[in-house]
């Protein structure tokens, strides 16, 4: 396992560099790689115990393979797929393909690393994949949303960097279980680089933008996969050292709260639907033992939601209830709207339904509420009108793109069979009837415009610097001073 994980992890670094000598089977090699990715995921399942392998000592690098690297890199590996299905008939050159693989394994090593050294080599090469396939367009406003995004990740990656190196000081190890007795600034400049990264809480704010103004495949890879390269070191520290848990739970909850807070109001889709991404990763953190579950609905649900925003007629809502959709892509929009709002027979049901019950007491009302408004916003989908117009005309990739992601989100669906009791059905239709009346009777109608102040780029940074005061005070307050020694 130790040797296939290695090529495994080479393997797109390779293949990427090798699509310019071989422009004409980028495709190809792209999906050759994506498919393989989908191998080891579900070799990883078949695995009874954790696997751990040390390759450089206490320099690093510490890789960790267990069920929730599974989930993360099936979600990777699903989502690239459906990305490449998306693109299979476009005018893509061999620049993007290089990028998507490059990006896709670098996102995969992410998910097996253990220390915070190889973290930060994927997260630095992830940025600059995403910023170049950001700026792929080449037009102006994609290219400052694309510097945006680096200078914002990079930014945050100095912070992260020398909380990794404090670490190393304490510990002479970079590995996560060295948060445990390390100095309150390495623990919070770590997890002020990790929050900007991920898209978590207000450090988040440079997402919807980001996510809303590239391509649709590049939205889906963004907001499906790229993204979680940052929640799933928050997650594993969580597992690793208990006594972060709670400052990772309170960062799932505000978040949840924080995401769903600005999309209900939102009028525009994509926009929408990058701020549910801020809002979903919050989920994934509120319950770190079953994030990974709750990972691989989200990523497949999302990116099928942006592909399907991306053939739209148009991304105001108030200009969607006058032009009916397609049927078959109504259709296809509504099930995913279903699935993020918790609706049964899909795998959005047991997530939610497995991440509610591993919730602490005082998460409760929080994450109930943030349901609430998933409810609220989807419901600005599922209500569209539609007819069998015919007027959208779409390629073959597309629907085998979103058959992949749909497909997935059902198959998904018998993960956590245990989720379908009377009590467990019963809570989250009653939460999605709740929702559609909020929508019908206030939200439809409400003028509400929240400012976009705080997603400007000067804002964005000085952010920062209060989200690491604020970090120091969860790390010293009572309860969480121990993690300190």
């Amino acid at each position: 396992m130790k040797a296939l994980t290695i090529i495994w992890i080479a393997l797109p670094l390779f293949i990427g560099f090798s699509i310019y000598l071989l422009p004409k089977m980028a495709r190809y090699l792209a999906l050759g790689v994506a498919i393989f990715s989908l191998g080891y995921a579900l070799k990883i399942f078949n695995i009874e115990s954790l696997l751990e392998f040390k390759l450089l000592d206490s320099f690093g690098v510490i890789l960790l393979i267990d069920n929730l690297s599974g989930f993360f890199i099936l979600t990777n590996a699903l989502v690239t797929l459906a990305v490449l299905f998306y693109c299979w008939q476009s005018d893509k050159t061999a620049f993007f393909y290089t990028q998507i693989i490059i990006l896709h394994g670098s996102v995969n090593a992410t998910f097996i690393c253990a220390d915070f050294i190889s973290i930060y080599v994927a997260l630095e090469v992830i940025s600059i994949a995403a910023f170049l396939l950001i700026a792929y367009p080449r037009s102006d406003r994609s290219i400052w949303v694309a510097l945006r995004y680096l200078f914002v990740s990079n930014t945050a990656m100095l912070f992260y960097l020398v909380g990794a190196v404090l670490v190393y000081q304490s510990h002479h190890s970079f590995s996560f279980a060295g948060l445990k007795g390390s100095p309150p600034e390495a623990i919070a400049l770590i997890f002020l680089g990790l929050l900007a990264k991920g898209g978590i809480f207000v450090s988040g704010l440079w997402l919807p933008l980001t996510h809303s103004e590239s391509e649709t495949p590049v939205s889906a890879m963004l907001s499906g996969v790229v993204v979680k390269a940052g929640v799933y070191p928050l997650i594993r520290c969580a597992l690793m050292v208990s006594e972060v848990d709670p400052i990772v739970r309170i960062f799932g909850a505000g978040t949840s709260l924080l995401g769903v807070g600005y999309a209900v109001f939102e009028k525009d889709s994509k926009r929408m639907l990058a701020f549910h991404t801020v809002s979903q990763l919050g989920f994934i953190l509120a319950a770190p033992e079953v994030g990974g579950f709750y990972a691989l609905t989200h990523g497949l649900v999302k990116s099928s939601l942006f592909l399907i925003a991306g053939i739209l007629p148009s991304r105001n809502f108030k200009e969607l209830k006058k032009l009916p959709i397609d049927t078959p892509i109504w259709i296809a929009l509504v099930m995913a709207s279903f699935s993020i709002s918790g609706f049964p027979l899909l795998s959005g049901f047991g997530a939610k339904v497995l991440t509610m019950k591993n919730l602490l007491p005082w998460q409760v009302i929080a994450m109930n509420l943030a349901a609430l408004g998933t409810a609220i916003s989807f419901a600005k989908f599922i209500f569209l009108p539609h007819a069998k117009t015919g007027e959208i005309k779409v390629k073959a990739g597309f629907w085998a793109a979103i058959v992949l992601l749909l497909g997935g989100l059902i198959l998904a669906n018998g993960i956590y069979y245990e989720a379908y009791s009377f009590n467990n059905i019963v809570k989250p239709l009653v939460t999605i009837f709740l929702g559609w009346l909020a929508y019908h009777f206030f939200f439809q109608k409400a003028t509400i415009k929240l400012s976009r102040t705080a997603e400007n780029f000067d804002h964005l940074i000085g952010v920062m610097s209060l989200m690491l005061i604020f970090l120091f005070w969860l790390v010293l307050s009572p309860g969480i001073r121990g993690v300190t020694g």
